[in-house]
């Protein structure tokens, strides 16, 4: 079943908030070898300014896929996710992603373009906290290859 294309321009309704958690934060931080302590010290986030830890900025994109498997898990959509290839991922931060936070995102499919079998697909994640405020936007193409006859 190939991608369908039909589907570019659609925008889903936001998704469950998404409750950041300060230990959350530091296995991403240890995961990703962020070493900055405001990713793990209360005190040290605190003197920058912050009310609590702060994700490394790569930490969107786990916000972010909760809200492309809208996509991906329709299954009118067409997409194997099996033959999925990982293009390009682009952040935009408004502000860090704290500790604390509730976060509620609204994707969007920006483009499906086909070429030779091959379709290109960019979302974007709009992320906010609960209150509206921006947080931050992803923006993701994967390319989905055709099926192997």
């Amino acid at each position: 079943m190939p991608v369908d294309t039909g589907y570019a321009g659609r925008v889903y309704p936001p998704n469950a908030v998404y409750e950041v958690g300060r230990e959350h934060l530091r296995s991403f931080a240890a995961a990703v070898g962020a070493q900055h302590p405001a990713h793990t010290d209360v005190e040290a986030a605190r003197a920058l300014g912050y009310p609590d830890v702060i994700a490394p900025p790569t930490f969107a994109v786990v916000v972010a896929q909760r809200a492309e498997a809208q996509l991906f898990e329709d299954p009118a959509a067409g997409i194997d996710f099996s033959r999925v290839v990982h293009a390009d991922e682009r952040f935009t931060h408004h502000r860090p992603v704290r500790a604390g936070d509730r976060l509620v995102t609204v994707l969007h499919v920006d483009s499906i373009v086909e070429r030779a079998g091959l379709a290109m697909i960019t979302t974007r994640a709009e992320i906010a906290a609960e209150d509206g405020e921006a947080v931050a936007t992803v923006v993701s193409t994967l390319a989905v290859r055709p099926e192997e006859s």
